[in-house]
């Protein structure tokens, strides 16, 4: 088992001084404390990624997940949910992927993978470079920079990896991290984060939906992803 805070120590110290080298050697070591992370957790059976429950001993939280197969042929969707995520107890990791295309259920299955553990990289690295500044960023701010940046490494797997066409094939990433009280949600796609809360005259319970649809078809999304192209949408009848 390897404690976080020790690692976040000794990763802060690398990180400043040895500033010369490439910041490459420090994302391997990361990334091995990330995989032996999910080792242990699968140990513990803290690490889901079929369709069951998890419920450890030293949380109050109850996390399942649930998958009904499809009449469309082999099953594409993914999904994982991690209790303990980084070894923090107050921390759940959830993620959704739905594959699309000929190689969609490969490519969901390896994001599957790989996502949670460079997530947690990511999100160490983060901490450890900003453990020397006066400023301290709010919990959101240190989520969102560690997911833009997973995102991204994710993204840029594929498109190199020689064994996967992801040309006409990928997969939706819908990510939720529960922290405490704080829930931060990230996604590319149109898979659907929704929490039930308690009507308005408190008789039952009602559906939000937390993420919005990245979809062709939706203006605003597309000029936030491509803000220097001029775009036109036209309705067919």
């Amino acid at each position: 088992m390897v404690l976080l805070p020790a690692f976040l120590d000794g990763l802060a110290r690398t990180v400043s001084t040895k500033k010369g080298k490439k910041l490459s050697e420090d994302e391997d070591g990361g990334r091995e404390i990330a995989k032996s992370m999910i080792k242990d957790s699968k140990k513990n059976s803290t690490l889901l990624g079929t369709s069951g429950f998890v419920s450890s001993e030293s949380s109050k939280r109850f996390t399942s997940i649930c998958s009904n197969r499809g009449e469309k042929g082999i099953n594409q969707d993914r999904a994982i949910v991690w209790e303990g995520f980084g070894c923090q107890e107050d921390i759940t990791f959830c993620g959704m992927f739905d594959g699309h295309g000929p190689w969609g259920h490969v490519i969901a299955k390896r994001v599957k993978k790989s996502f949670p553990s460079s997530l947690l990289c990511q999100w160490q690295q983060t901490l450890a470079s900003l453990s020397s500044s006066p400023e301290c960023s709010s919990p959101f701010d240190l989520w969102k920079q560690a997911c833009l940046k997973t995102f991204s490494i994710i993204d840029l797997d594929l498109k190199i990896s020689p064994s996967i066409d992801s040309y006409c094939s990928g997969c939706t990433a819908l990510t939720a991290v529960l922290q405490g009280d704080h829930l931060v949600i990230a996604n590319a796609g149109d898979s659907r984060a929704v929490i039930a809360t308690t009507s308005d005259d408190g008789n039952g319970l009602v559906p939000v939906q937390l993420s919005v649809d990245f979809k062709p078809n939706i203006p605003g999304r597309v000029l936030e992803a491509f803000p220097y192209f001029t775009v036109t949408f036209t309705q067919m009848k």
